[in-house]
C-alpha cells in the first residue's frame, strides 16, 4: 500500500499570516471586496485633504452610496436592510475604518445605533417611516445619549421629557453626537416620570438644533455636533414603545461596540501595511531598514497583535451570529482591540520616522482618530470595570 500523500501547505501570506481567510465563505469575501473597492475609490484619494480641512464634504452623497452598497443597517432584517451576518458587517467595518474612522463612525451610528434602536424598540409605524430611507442613505440618523456632564454615567442624564396632554415636550442637551447636524432623525434618550425613554425626533422639529463642534484634533473627517432640545414638542407616537430604562440605549451601544472591535483592526492594518511597505523600501546604512533586527521585531510584534485582534473579532462575530454573544465579551473585544490598535499605530510611526507625522501617510491620522475610538462608546476604564465585575461578581461602579 502506498502512503497517502500529505496535503501541500499553502505559502506564507504576509497579509494573512494565520490563514484567517480560510474562515470566510465566498459571500463574505465578496462583501469585503466590494466595501474595500468602494473605500479605495471614494475615500482614500481624498481623506488626507478632508482630515486636514476638518470636513467631510459630500456626506449625503457618501451616505447614499453606502446605502447602495447595503452597508447601512447592514445586519438588520427587512425595511430595505441587507440582512447580512454579523461577520459580514464586521468585515465591512474593518474595511471602512482602514480608510478612516470617521467613515466607519458614519456607518456605525447610522446602522448600529439609530437604525438598530428603531428596528428593535420602535413601533411598526416608526420602522416604516424611518428605516427604508435610512437603509438607502436618503435619511441620516444620529443617536443622542451622551450629555455635557454625563458620559460614562448615562443614568444621570438631565435631558427630560414631560407629558403635555398627549404630547411629549423634550428639553436638554446632548454632546459629541456623530452625524448630528446632517441628520433627518435623532434617536434621543431622556428621563421621564416613568424612567428613561427613547424618542424618534425629526430634526426639523421647532426647538431642535444641532450646532457642529469644531476645533477637533481627532475624527476630523466626521460630522460631530451638539444637540440642543429647547421644549421640542413631539406627538405621543414619537416615543419608542418597546423599552423603558437604560437597557434600551446600552443594548444599542453593545451592538455598535461590536463594530468597533473590527473597525479598530482596520485602522491598525492600514498602519501596519504602511510600515511594512516603508520598511521594504526605505534605505539607511546601505540597505532597507526592514533588514535590521529591531525593525523586524517591530513588524513581527505588530503582525501578531493585528491578526490576533482580527481572530478575536471573528470569534465574537460567530458568537453574535449564533445568538450567544454577551455584552461582557464585547467589552473584552473593544478593550483589547482598540488598545492594541493604538499601540500598532504608534509603533508604525516609529518605523516611518519623521515621515510618520505627515498626512502623506495614514499613520498619524489613524493614531489620532483612535484616541477618540478609545474613549467613545465606553472608556477603557468602564470596559475594565465591566470585565472586573464579570470576573469577581463585585460591582465597582459605585
Amino acid at each position: 500500500m502506498s502512503a497517502t500523500p500529505s496535503p501541500k501547505r499553502p505559502p506564507f501570506a504576509p497579509d494573512d499570516p494565520l490563514g484567517l481567510d480560510d474562515l470566510l465563505d465566498p459571500e463574505d469575501l465578496a462583501i469585503r471586496a466590494s466595501v474595500r473597492d468602494w473605500a479605495t475609490d471614494r475615500v482614500l484619494p481624498h481623506i488626507a485633504d478632508w482630515y486636514e480641512r476638518g470636513e467631510l464634504p459630500g456626506i449625503r452623497d457618501l451616505a447614499r452610496e453606502l446605502g447602495s452598497l447595503g452597508a447601512l443597517g447592514m445586519s438588520l432584517e427587512g425595511y430595505g436592510c441587507a440582512g447580512a451576518s454579523a461577520v459580514q458587517y464586521g468585515l465591512a467595518c474593518l474595511e471602512l475604518e482602514a480608510a478612516d474612522s470617521g467613515i466607519r463612525s458614519l456607518v456605525s451610528v447610522q446602522g448600529s445605533l439609530a437604525m438598530y434602536a428603531i428596528h428593535r424598540f420602535g413601533s411598526e409605524e416608526q420602522k416604516q417611516r424611518w428605516l427604508p430611507g435610512m437603509a438607502a442613505g436618503e435619511i441620516i440618523g444620529c443617536f443622542g445619549l451622551t450629555e455635557p456632564d454625563h458620559g460614562s454615567d448615562p443614568a444621570g442624564m438631565r435631558t427630560y421629557a414631560k407629558r403635555d396632554g398627549t404630547d411629549w415636550v423634550l428639553t436638554g442637551r446632548k454632546m459629541w453626537i456623530t452625524n448630528g447636524s446632517v441628520a433627518g432623525v435623532a434617536v434621543v434618550w431622556a428621563q421621564t416620570d416613568d424612567g428613561i425613554r427613547g424618542f424618534a425626533v425629526p430634526t426639523d422639529s421647532p426647538g431642535f438644533s444641532a450646532p457642529e463642534i469644531k476645533h477637533k484634533w481627532s475624527l476630523r473627517a466626521s460630522v460631530t455636533s451638539e444637540l440642543v432640545l429647547d421644549e421640542v414638542r413631539l406627538p405621543a407616537d414619537a416615543v419608542l414603545p418597546e423599552v423603558t430604562g437604560l437597557r434600551g440605549p446600552l443594548s444599542c451601544l453593545s451592538h455598535a461596540r461590536y463594530g468597533i472591535v473590527w473597525g479598530a483592526m482596520g485602522a491598525a492594518r492600514a498602519c501596519f501595511d504602511s510600515a511594512l511597505e516603508y520598511a521594504r523600501s526605505r534605505e539607511q546604512f546601505g540597505r532597507p531598514i526592514g533588514g535590521f533586527q529591531l525593525t523586524q521585531a517591530k513588524l513581527a510584534d505588530m503582525a501578531v497583535e493585528l491578526h490576533k485582534g482580527i481572530l478575536l473579532a471573528h470569534h465574537l462575530g460567530r458568537r453574535m451570529d449564533a445568538g450567544r454573544l454577551r455584552p461582557e465579551q464585547v467589552s473584552f473585544g473593544k478593550l483589547n482591540n482598540v488598545r492594541e490598535a493604538i499601540e500598532i499605530c504608534r509603533t508604525a510611526r516609529t518605523v516611518l520616522g519623521a515621515n510618520g507625522i505627515s498626512l502623506e501617510y495614514p499613520v498619524m491620522r489613524h493614531a489620532t482618530n483612535l484616541e477618540s475610538v478609545l474613549t467613545y462608546e465606553g472608556t477603557v476604564e468602564m470596559h475594565q470595570l465591566v470585565l472586573g465585575k464579570a470576573l469577581t461578581g463585585l460591582d465597582a461602579f459605585r
